[in-house]
Parts: C-alpha cells; structure tokens; sequence
C-alpha cells in the first residue's frame, strides 16, 4: 500500500528553519518536536539561508566557530603533526 506524501504550510517550514538557523536544539530535537525528518530540517535551513541572501535588506545569522574554537583546533592539529 502506498501513502501519501506529507505535505508541509510554508509557515512551518520558516518556523523550523529559523529554529535550527539560531542553533539552540540539535536538529534531532527540533525533528522530534515538529514530526519531520532531520534531513528536511537541514533542507529547509539551507533554503532559508539561500532565500534570505536573496532579498535586499534581509539576512538572517549564520552560526559561526568562535575564535578560540578556531584556535584550540589549530593547536590540536599541529599538537598531532609534531606527533607524528
């Protein structure tokens, strides 16, 4: 037997996209929360960050490393390098 395909409002898509654009749940929480697939989660937030570059005035935040993120990465891998 063959079911239908879930269709999803637009208003939906925007609101689980914003959540997982601001990065306060994992995408599994926000996909148990809302009934979807993580992989539509990440669909619709690379969506919704192409679509917000596309209008003048808009952009929406991009989460980024902090610098001492990029620092500690960069110690640990040159940590390994002299290992080897």
């Amino acid at each position: 037997m063959i079911g239908q395909r879930k269709r999803y409002s637009a208003e939906l898509k925007a609101k689980v996209a914003l959540e997982a654009i601001k990065g306060h749940k994992t995408a599994n929480e926000i996909a148990s929360e809302y009934g979807v697939h993580p992989t539509q989660i990440a669909q619709w937030k690379k969506q919704a960050l192409r679509f917000s570059t596309a209008i003048k005035g808009c952009s929406l935040p991009v989460p980024r490393l902090r610098t001492d993120s990029k620092q500690q990465i960069s110690v640990s891998v040159g940590m390994a390098e002299g290992e080897l």
